[in-house]
């Protein structure tokens, strides 16, 4: 199977979920290399939160994202009011979200999932419900998070919270 194809499959089975969880979503055709601008992949709420998703799958190798990737999905998210999430699903296995400062930052600049991090400490679908219906911002830690790490300017990060 061609990558983008699996890739595309993948994203339209995010949507599927999360629509059967509840949320009105719908997935970004003009993501990726289809445009210029950067765009999550996914978009998702139930009217009491609101997330922007970039969506990556693997067989089962460490899920790599690029410092631009997960820089364009905080900026995107700010603008729009979303809860920034970069969503993760290996073969045989569910889908797991993180916040861009939760996740491992390389050497290079970029950034790594691997599947037993997935598996241990990645939020799901249900969880993303949750903190909507609880009211609950575990976002802020992760907001703070990103100004540590540089990936928000204080500024922005007053404008998130």
């Amino acid at each position: 199977m061609v990558r983008n194809e699996k890739g595309d499959r993948r994203e339209r089975e995010l949507v599927n979920r999360l629509d059967e969880a509840g949320f009105a979503v719908m997935r970004a055709p003009a993501s990726g290399s289809a445009t210029t601008r950067e765009l999550p992949d996914v978009l998702a709420g139930d009217g009491s939160v609101f997330y922007a998703v970039e969506a990556k799958s693997s067989a089962g190798d460490p899920v790599y994202l690029t410092g631009e990737e997960v820089e364009a999905l905080v900026y995107f998210s700010q603008n729009f009011g979303a809860r920034p999430k970069v969503g993760v699903r290996f073969d045989r296995e569910d889908w797991y979200f993180f916040h861009p400062s939760d996740l491992h930052v390389t050497d290079g600049g970029n950034y790594r999932v691997k599947k037993e991090t997935a598996l241990a400490d990645g939020d799901t679908i249900p969880d993303l419900k949750a903190a909507g219906e609880s009211g609950d911002d575990g976002d802020v830690r992760g907001v703070l998070e990103a100004v540590a790490q540089g990936v928000l300017s204080v500024e922005e990060a007053v404008e998130m919270l």
